[in-house]
Formats: C-alpha cells, structure tokens, sequence
C-alpha cells in the first residue's frame, strides 16, 4: 500500500501523455492531407521569425493591454512548467519537494512560481471581464457564438483554477512546514500563499495534509488533463505557434504564387518561335488534378497548419476593411471554417480505417461562401494583424482560383474587366485610341 499513490501517479501520467501523443498523430495525419509545398529556404531568416514572433511576442504587443497580459500569462505556463517537472518527479519517486536541496535558487524559484501565478489570475480574470462584460467587437462576432466563446471562457476557467489550486497546494505546505509536521521540511519562498494561509489556522496537521494532497493532486490531474484538452481549443496555438511562424510566408505580402502549368502556357504563347502544332516537351508530364482550391485536401500543408493554429483572437478580422464596411467576410471565420472542414475529413478518415469517403460536401459553399471570397480586397491586413504568422489570403486566393479556372464563375464585374483588358489592353472600356481623350475635357 505504501507505494499505490507512486503507481496510481505513474497509471494516470501514461494515460495522459498517451492520449495527448494519439492526438498529436492525428493532428499530423490531418495536416499532411494538404499539399507539398517547398518551405526549406532561407533557414536563418525562419529561425529568426520563430524567435521574434513566437518565443518574442513581438507582434502581441502592438496592442499594448492584451499584449502584457498575454505575455504574463505565456511566460506563467513556460516558466511554471519547471514546478510540473517536479510534481512529476515526485509523483514518480514518492518525493516530497524533490529541488529543495539547491537552497536558496529553490526558494527563489518556488517564490517567483507564485508571483507569476498570482499575475496570471489577474491576466485571465481581465481578460474574461473584456469578453464577458466589456464584450470588445472582435469577440462577439457571428462566428464566435456558441462553441467558439464557450471554449474561449472554458480556458479562463482551466487557467485560474489551476494557479489557485498551486497557491493552494503551497500555502498548505508552508503551514504544514511552520507546525513542524512530518515530510514538509522547511523549503521555498511563499510571497504569495503566506497571505492564504490564515485560512487555515485551527486545523489539524492531517486536515492540512490532506488538503495540501488534494490541491496536488487535482493541480497535476488538471494540467494532464488540459494538456488533452488543447486538440479541442484554440488554445492548440500554444505548440502551433512555433513551427507556424518558421514555416510562414518569406515573400513580400503582395506577391503572390502562380501556377507553374499556367506559367509554362504564357511562357509558350509569348515565345515568337515555338511551333504550336509541335509535340509537348514532357509529354510524360501529368496534367494538372484541379486550379485552385475548393476542399481542404486541395490546400497546400502549411495552409492547413495555420487553420490549426488560429488563436481566435479576431485581430485579422478587426483590421479587415471588408468586414469594417459590413461585408460578410471575416478572416478568422475562413481559418476557422478551414480547421471545421480538416476535423470533418479526419473524423471521416477514423471511421473508415484511415481512407477518406465522400461525405457530399466541401469547403466551398458548404463552409465557406463565394460571397465571402469575393468580398475580400486583397490588401494584406489580416495576414499583417496576425500575431502567429497565419495567412488567411492565401486560402481565399486558391478558393477563388478554383472559382474563376475550374468553374468559370467569377463575378460579372471581374468578367467585364478581363474582357476590357483582352480586348482593350486596359481594364477600361474604351478604345486604346481613346484612353487620353479626356485630357481634352
């Protein structure tokens, strides 16, 4: 009996961590449907984006509030983890504060854990007041009813129940240490949990220790079980955001790609000596499966990482002049559509071992809409505005690619403009001879 606690520990520990890694593999498999793309280049210009964007949170600060708070809470759960790293340990060996014997660095490390707990329940509780009471635009936007706002507020909730549970957990054990109790030897610094404390004046050295286990062990419990909860939230940004912004886009934000089957038609067009009676070149070449996009297999990989990694936080849509001018497109809602459609093909995917059977839908018009696509202005906010690299315009880009080359349904407008420069050379109608007449007006 003495070592069931260590086995019970070890029992859930495996079970958490082997269904967190079940879901990392599915994550991958999912985001593997999409598309080669070469994104092996400029590694220097990559790691440095990684580190300013993801590890520097350069672009979270552009607004300052939300930007301090989010850094308060991002550096909580990286510098806290080092505290897990402990719990587990001990679980494991039957320990009991297995770092105390560095001494003085413990209690200053135990003493800024509570510190950095302590800005977290602030963090949180602002930013549930913003969402709740204050409701800022970007959270109550069409998109963001139902699962969407009841997952944002559930990560609230999950964050501050766990720093009250480590505060908990601590100011047990320095009231515990300060009675002279069995096990808890005099060790850390406690800033923060010293004020709990006389919560507990009066009770029994077995009431405080059973408090101080109860506090561990759902303080332990709940980060395994939040750890599982990342593949359902949004909070999954908090590992995407990594490999997202070393693998986002390099190019200047107005470039975009072409085609190479199209590039190698105009390239022959244009060339006043190619024969075109003459054999293809390649004539082994495969044609082109599809132009553009219009499911999430169409997409290209690094697209569907990004749908996997939007936060929600909506500051693409909040910056989008479309959706300023009460247009229907909202950028947030293409990635989170995206990322809707990706978990639909891979819940399809489990059911039938692992192949992919039509379900009769698709993200064009069953998720995602051609009047949002053709509502977008092109202008690059969105993707300026994201905080981890996501490009929202790349998708619409292939969506409406499809649109226009595979099913000739670009809007009357566009069609009059193509037709103006075919035959004008302008996207005017008028003749060539007559495009300067009105300097005569």
């Amino acid at each position: 009996m003495e070592y069931l606690p260590n086995i019970v520990f070890a029992i859930a520990l495996i079970v958490g961590i082997g269904f967190f890694v079940r879901n990392v593999k599915k994550l991958i498999r999912n985001i593997k449907l999409g598309k080669k793309v070469d994104v092996g280049d400029n590694k220097p210009q990559r790691w440095k984006n990684m580190a300013r964007i993801a590890l520097g949170q350069t672009k979270m600060v552009v607004r300052p509030i939300a930007g301090l708070l989010h850094i308060i809470v991002y550096v909580g759960f990286i510098i806290i983890n080092i505290e897990v790293l402990e719990i587990i340990l001990d679980g494991i060996l039957g320990t009991h504060r297995l770092f105390s014997p560095i001494g003085l660095l413990y209690d200053i490390l135990i003493g800024s854990f509570e510190i950095l707990a302590f800005l977290v329940i602030v963090a949180v509780t602002v930013f549930w007041v913003r969402r709740n009471i204050i409701k800022l635009q970007r959270f109550i936007k069409p998109e963001m009813k139902g699962w969407p706002k009841k997952d944002g507020n559930m990560i609230l909730y999950i964050e501050f129940v766990l720093m009250v549970l480590f505060l908990t957990m601590n100011a047990a054990d320095f009231q515990l240490q300060q009675m002279g109790a069995d096990h808890y030897d005099q060790a850390g610094a406690f800033p923060i949990s010293q004020f709990i404390t006389p919560l507990f004046d009066g009770l029994s050295i077995s009431t405080l220790t059973g408090i101080e286990r109860t506090a561990w062990w759902l303080h332990i419990l709940g980060i395994l079980a939040f750890l599982n909860y990342l593949y359902y939230s949004k909070h999954l940004h908090i590992l995407l955001a990594f490999p997202n912004t070393y693998y986002g886009k390099l190019k200047p934000q107005g470039q975009f790609n072409n085609l190479e089957s199209v590039t190698n038609e105009v390239k022959l067009m244009m060339d006043p000596n190619a024969d075109p009676f003459a054999a293809p070149a390649n004539p082994d070449a495969a044609a082109p499966e599809k132009f553009g996009a219009s499911d999430v297999m169409d997409l290209n990989w690094v697209q569907l990482l990004n749908a996997y990694t939007c936060t929600e936080c909506g500051r693409c849509t909040s910056e989008c002049p479309a959706n300023q001018t009460g247009k229907k497109l909202s950028p947030r809602k293409i990635m989170m559509d995206t990322r809707d459609r990706l978990e639909e093909v891979g819940k399809i995917m489990d059911a039938n071992k692992g192949e992919f059977v039509s379900n009769g839908k698709q993200l064009l018009d069953d998720y995602i809409s051609r009047e949002e696509l053709w509502a977008c202005t092109t202008c690059n906010a969105c993707v300026e505005a994201c905080p981890v690299s996501i490009d929202p315009l790349s998708i619409i880009v292939e969506m409406r690619r499809y649109l226009v080359m595979e099913q000739s349904a670009a809007p009357m407008e566009l069609n009059n403009m193509m037709s103006n420069i075919e035959n004008n050379g302008a996207p005017w109608p008028y003749n060539q001879m007559d495009r300067l007449n009105w300097v005569n007006e």
